[in-house]
């Protein structure tokens, strides 16, 4: 048997859910033959330049007809009382993530930070592990049974614990198998969630975002227009992960006026790419999305104007509990580096002004997990769930920018270098606030 030291990332992505299997087997819940075939399936599916550059035809999509009504996710069962305790399946799920940001995604985050690429062995450990597939209902092949925006927030939460770039690839392609499922007729689905259900599930991204100050996904500048059978897209996304090597998107355009999500496959016509760097996320490679005089066929647009409005605010929440995920990872190197940094024969957590800003930060990190769950929660429900997520998201701009900040003010010089992961933690915080689309709950 393979060493710890010499397997694979990807053989460790798939111990994981073999261990996850052992640890739980003592449980009383998985005597249930039921319960313990949900288990089983969440944790075995799936067992640049600086010019513009044309986007290559990646895999093709065969065109199938959905048999009738499009599958749904049923939504989470509410409980009777206001309760954020996860449930035992959300336990479980939690469990998967946390071990793949702690022994596959950490260990690989400085390198792929570094070289804003992540290594495909760390992308084939996510892949078997299912997490894509948390949106894509039981009947589709995926591992949704319900559709719960609070186990999305608990499993974005975990991964950017262990670094929020990597946790942005990987969980792009998730992103756009959620939309298809969700907003998608029968045929859609029938076309494009086989490849994700596959063992080798495409890359994908969901591109909302736009290279203009003060960007509103309501009030898009890229556009469509109806021709026939046809759609005429024409526009720029910004920061779009793993563009120049997708082989799907999931765009938003104003057709004809109205807010609306197409799907668009690379090697299209006029659809191009550009590397674009940015100061934050740097594993996931992003790059802009050019459309210029794209078309698509009409039956490649996704969802209602009322999906749209959904994407846009499910994408907001994953950004908040992402950041949650990557305040937590500060909260606790600082909580343990004050105690053995010395300075004066002492501590440095035994001064007040370091031992405050600690508390300060536990406390921040707090209230938006709070807020971030209460408006999954909401979701859930079916309820409108529009001013928590604002909430969050403003909480995200401040306190969590302000979280990144203090953990490399209280490295001191140690913060300012890349000894340290919490110069790389600051940056992906600056842009949980501001960054629309590419994650979905």
């Amino acid at each position: 048997m393979a060493s710890t030291d010499s397997m694979s990332l990807a053989d460790k992505g798939q111990r994981l859910g073999l261990r996850l299997i052992a640890k739980a087997g003592g449980l009383p819940g998985l005597k249930d033959k039921e319960v313990r075939a949900k288990v089983e399936r969440y944790l075995y599916k799936g067992a640049v330049t600086g010019f513009k550059a044309q986007t290559a035809a990646g895999r093709a999509f065969a065109e199938r007809q959905g048999a009738g009504d499009p599958a749904r996710v049923a939504p989470a069962k509410p409980r009777a009382l206001f309760d954020l305790t996860p449930s035992e399946d959300q336990r479980m799920i939690q469990g998967v993530a946390r071990e793949l940001a702690d022994e596959v995604i950490r260990p690989a985050a400085a390198q792929a930070d570094a070289e804003r690429t992540i290594p495909a062995e760390v992308r084939t450990a996510a892949a078997e592990m299912g997490l894509h597939l948390l949106g894509v209902p039981a009947e589709l092949e995926g591992i949704a049974e319900e559709r719960s925006a609070v186990t999305g927030a608990i499993v974005l939460e975990e991964l950017a614990r262990g670094d929020m770039g990597i946790t942005t690839a990987i969980m792009a392609p998730a992103a756009v198998a959620t939309a298809i499922a969700s907003y998608g007729d029968a045929d859609q689905q029938a076309t494009y969630l086989p490849e994700f259900t596959s063992e080798d599930p495409p890359t994908a991204a969901l591109a909302l975002h736009e290279p203009q100050p003060l960007f509103d996904p309501f009030a898009l500048r890229t556009t469509g227009r109806v021709e026939g059978d046809e759609i005429v897209l024409d526009g720029i996304k910004a920061i779009v992960p793993g563009a120049s090597a997708a082989d799907l998107f999931v765009v938003s355009a104003a057709i004809d006026g109205e807010p609306r999500l197409v799907i668009v496959t690379p090697g299209t016509e006029g659809v191009q790419t550009q590397d674009d760097p940015a100061m934050g996320v740097r594993a996931a490679t992003t790059a802009r999305l050019f459309l210029e005089g794209v078309r698509v066929p009409r039956s490649d647009l996704l969802g209602t104007t009322e999906d749209h409005a959904d994407a846009v605010r499910r994408a907001r929440l994953a950004w908040a509990a992402a950041a949650v995920g990557t305040s937590q990872a500060v909260l606790d190197h600082v909580s343990g580096y004050v105690k053995e940094r010395k300075a004066f024969g002492e501590p440095i957590g035994y001064r007040q002004a370091v031992a405050f800003t600690v508390s300060d930060i536990a406390i921040e990190l707090a209230g938006l997990r709070l807020v971030v769950w209460k408006a999954a929660a909401r979701l859930d429900r079916g309820e409108d769930a529009s001013a928590e997520i604002a909430q969050a998201r403003s909480l995200v701009s401040r306190h969590a920018t302000w979280i990144g900040s203090s953990g490399v003010q209280l490295l001191g010089g140690h913060g300012f270098v890349k000894e340290f992961d919490n110069e790389r933690w600051y940056r992906d915080l600056r842009g949980a606030g501001v960054l629309e689309g590419t994650l979905l709950v």
